[in-house]
């Protein structure tokens, strides 16, 4: 800022935002001329950039009409959109310090005058606050927000909704929910993680030429499909089925035998070379009809485990594990394996050798009870979902849903342990802080059905076995998972969309690898 000439880059802000409205509004019948554009003004630059925006839009034939929500406006951008003829609403100040409390919003009223242009309004353009912004909107930023959710108008937020944390999404009483937000010179962690990511609808970056100032590394990184592409294992010539990664797979019981065939099958689908599935005979039996590639050890009725937490010894005739299910490069533990002392017993034995670990649904069950299992020196890569997080911490779940990027960091530096956790956005928290999250952008709300996180961890496994890093593993798995979704329901297809269940996703993944390798713009 201090390089640009005065105000050069509010300008550039102002230029993109009207460039994103005037596109947005060309969308409507009549286009942009005579278009009716609200402005929800605060006092800081965003109210700035909002205003100058109004004023290119009022110059190309809109009716732009400024709510003053605070006691002063930017200067500059107020005598910009009155010299282009826009007009200017005050709203009704609360009467005293009580009536700008969120819990006694209906006892508030902004006036007639602001209720009617809101609810009339094409476009209503959110510049109350801005990246500094912390807490829940208080009046009249409140009942501003709450008309703007209840007008049939396209809602489009300044850099990022008014009432979102910026750096962590964290949404902490009443905020704009917008269509689309315009953001500046690089993306905010706040439009990436939910629940803010869910207020900001679809994201337009615009450069404002920033990047070569932001020499600092990133909060938050969300890899694209070329970024994924670049992560994901190529066989070369000299390649072999033991060369490309053996998965051992601990998972299904005769309970639960979808979940051996559904992280099977994520597994098969994930590129390694051979999958070593350890579990009861009924799941046995199901997972040799569909992949008749994988080498399954069925579990006894009672098993000897030969672990150091255990400290048993081998019976004569009786399975030895791990060390009789031949060799690994990574282990996937937990879909549907049981909470059993057997079953903790195996996690155990896993967990003490000094191969990467991926700890899912039981196995995660497991070790809130048995947190001494963790942290080991070996890579380990745990990914719950809010519920099962909230355990592993001893935490209210709903504060977990509603700060997912605090929970994500602080269960990774506990558990000394990279979390992938899942929900609505993907956050990958690598642990001790040593480098930034990384955050899913392809999940979609139809992978909310049984057994796609048991798909998942067969996938991230799979990525682990051939090598890459617990993180990289991570977010690489989220994103073709994701995608497999999307294609399995037909977003994005121009056919409609269709629930879908977890074998569909199974059953996509392929097509999502091909998508990812061709390039193909999902993200």
């Amino acid at each position: 800022m201090a390089l640009a000439p005065d105000g050069a880059l509010m300008q550039r802000a102002a230029a993109g935002l009207a460039s994103v409205a005037a596109d947005l509004l060309r969308q409507k019948p009549g286009h942009l001329y005579g278009a009716r554009v609200v402005l929800l003004v605060g006092t800081g630059d965003n109210g700035g950039d909002a205003l100058y925006a109004g004023e290119r839009l009022a110059r190309r034939g809109a009716a732009v009409t400024a709510i003053q929500a605070g006691p002063r406006l930017h200067p500059g951008g107020a005598a910009a959109l009155r010299a282009a003829g826009g007009r200017f609403v005050a709203v009704v100040p609360p009467p005293g310090p009580e009536d700008t409390r969120p819990d006694v919003r209906p006892r508030y009223d902004a006036g007639r005058d602001a209720r009617h242009a809101i609810g009339h309004a094409d476009l209503i353009i959110d510049g109350l606050l801005g990246i500094g912004g912390k807490g829940g909107l208080r009046e009249p930023f409140a009942t501003l927000a709450q008309l703007a959710a209840n007008s049939a108008g396209t809602t489009l937020a300044v850099d990022l909704p008014s009432g979102i944390d910026a750096d962590t999404g964290e949404v902490d009483g009443p905020a704009v929910r917008a269509d689309v937000t315009v953001t500046f010179g690089t993306l905010k962690p706040g439009l990436l993680i939910d629940p803010g990511s869910g207020h900001a609808g679809v994201v337009e970056l615009v450069d404002i030429g920033l990047a070569p100032y932001l020499d600092a590394p990133p909060e938050a990184s969300a890899p694209q499909s070329a970024d994924i592409a670049n992560l994901l294992p190529r066989p070369t010539a000299e390649s072999d089925k033991y060369r490309r990664g053996v998965l051992g797979l601990l998972a299904g019981s005769d309970r639960y035998t979808g979940a051996a065939l559904l992280a099977t099958g994520g597994a098969v689908h994930g590129g390694a070379g051979m999958i070593r599935l350890v579990t009861a005979p009924n799941a046995a039996t199901g997972v040799r009809f569909v992949h008749p590639e994988v080498i399954i050890t069925e579990l006894p009725g009672e098993t000897t485990v030969r672990s150091k937490e255990s400290g048993s010894s081998p019976a004569e005739g009786k399975l030895q594990f791990p060390d009789d299910i031949g060799r690994v490069q990574a282990w996937v533990a937990g879909p549907g394996m049981g909470t059993d002392a057997a079953a903790l017993d195996r996690l155990a034995g896993v967990l003490a050798t000094n191969l990467p670990v991926l700890i899912d649904a039981d196995g995660l069950g497991l070790l809130a009870n048995h947190r001494d299992l963790l942290p080991r020196a070996a890579p380990t890569l745990l990914t719950p979902h809010a519920g099962e997080l909230s355990r592993l911490l001893r935490a209210d779940p709903a504060d977990v849903a509603a700060r997912r990027l605090e929970h994500a960091r602080r269960a990774a530096d506990q558990f000394g342990a990279c979390v992938l956790l899942k929900g609505s956005t993907t956050v990958v928290a690598p642990p001790h802080h040593l480098d930034p999250v990384l955050v899913n952008t392809t999940g979609t709300s139809w992978l909310a059905t049984a057994g796609t996180g048991d798909v998942l961890a067969g996938l991230a496994g799979a990525l682990l076995a051939q090598g890459l890093a617990a993180p990289q593993a991570a977010v690489a798995a989220a994103y073709l998972h994701g995608l497999a979704a999307r294609i399995a329901a037909g977003e994005n297809g121009g056919g409609g969309e269709a629930p879908i269940g977890a074998s569909d996703v199974v059953a996509a993944v392929h097509a999502a690898f091909l998508a990812v390798a061709g390039g193909g713009n999902w993200a």
